[in-house]
């Protein structure tokens, strides 16, 4: 069962015992007080043990004096103007200790390290990249049903994939001989002007041909087609070959947001990774 995503106000957030967290996932400028009061209450009513706020870096005083600390940051992220700040809040002191720090450390330097050794690849003849529609849903649902074992989105539905794809979320995929192979999404803040790149999903037999990369660069070509000032991600910090595509394709280290989202069965540790690609005159 997946999280709830649900309005207060005008901003939007996420919560429930799946990564046993709220997430402010969009604040209102003229809500701040308010929604820190609500998720305040809501986390002590549900016993969550960490709260995440994203929000304009205007409201971070406002967020660190109610005890939130930053975690990662994200420049140029609203209209290419203004910065974004992730802030977490730990209402538990354990949720705050990660006991795999070094070997974390070591996939953040490998990739950082390595991010100029790509070897730059073609996509093969049998394989073909393009936006989805939404005849390619169900195979795009039966792929994340292959490849994560929970996910802290219900990407498995099909009607939640039929839904996003209908507001603001373009998904893509590689097809092998006609069949669906890889996938990913590009989440898009068109009142902002930024976009996560997202839910990527290969399947293990096809891994090794640097298909997240080549989903990567498509979905890049129709945010700078569609002038977009900022991309980034929210990747898993355990994984080295998330950790290293997104280096390799030159977006920034942004910060690490500690044991925060509930992904393949446990809760993990995500790494912000971004790019900046244009700027408003």
């Amino acid at each position: 069962m997946t999280d709830i995503i649900e309005t207060y106000g005008n901003s939007l957030i996420q919560h429930g015992r799946n990564s046993n967290r709220i997430y402010l996932m969009k604040c209102d400028v003229s809500e701040a007080d308010q929604i820190i009061t609500h998720m305040n209450q809501l986390a002590l009513d549900k016993n969550y043990s960490k709260i995440v706020a994203k929000i304009p870096e205007s409201l971070e005083l406002i967020f660190t004096a109610d005890g939130y600390q930053e975690e990662a940051n994200i420049p140029s992220f609203y209209r290419g103007q203004e910065a974004c700040k992730l802030l977490g809040k730990y209402l538990c002191r354990k949720r705050k200790s990660q006991t795999n720090d070094s070997k974390l450390k070591q996939i953040l330097d490998y990739a950082i390290k390595n991010k100029d050794n790509a070897i730059t690849k073609t996509l093969p003849k049998e394989f073909e990249i393009r936006q989805l529609v939404e005849s390619d849903i169900l195979e795009l649902a039966g792929i994340y049903n292959k490849v994560f074992k929970s996910y802290p989105f219900p990407i498995f539905d099909a009607s939640y994939l039929h839904k996003t794809m209908s507001d603001q979320v373009l998904y893509f995929g590689v097809f092998h001989n006609n069949h669906l192979v890889a996938v990913s999404s590009s989440e898009t803040d068109p009142d902002n002007l930024n976009s996560e790149m997202t839910d990527f999903a290969v399947l293990p037999m096809f891994r090794g041909y640097q298909l997240a990369l080549l989903l990567l660069r498509e979905m890049e070509k129709h945010m700078i087609n569609a002038g977009y000032c900022l991309l980034y991600t929210i990747a898993r910090a355990s994984s080295y070959g998330m950790n290293t595509t997104f280096a390799r394709a030159n977006y920034h280290y942004g910060g690490t947001l500690i044991n925060n989202t509930q992904i393949s069965g446990s809760i993990e540790s995500m790494n912000i990774w971004y790019k900046e690609i244009a700027s408003i005159t």
